[in-house]
């Protein structure tokens, strides 16, 4: 336990564990301030977090090319480019 005393605007010094860390500040009560650290997802990439097929799809594939089962076939640039020229007429 550290006793740490706050600046004349309440401001406290964590350390530098905490340094450029996102937290979460829970007031418990009247005398009680928790920190935990926190990771925030944006909210354009949270739809993965909460499509079940999807994120598995992801981790499946994270866990194949970690173990390095990587597809050896070249990919079809000419096939590719044909499928997104029909896409953008």
């Amino acid at each position: 336990m550290t006793t740490k005393t706050t600046d004349n605007k309440g401001r406290l010094t964590l350390g530098e564990r905490f340094a450029n860390r996102t937290v979460i500040v829970e007031e418990v009560d009247e005398t009680e301030v928790r920190v935990t650290l926190a990771r925030v997802v944006p909210e354009r990439e949270m739809w993965l977090y909460e499509n079940d097929a999807a994120i598995a799809a992801v981790r499946r594939g994270l866990a194949e090319a970690k173990g390095g089962d990587l597809t050896a076939a070249e990919p079809d640039l000419a096939a590719d480019a044909t499928f997104t020229a029909k896409l953008a007429d």
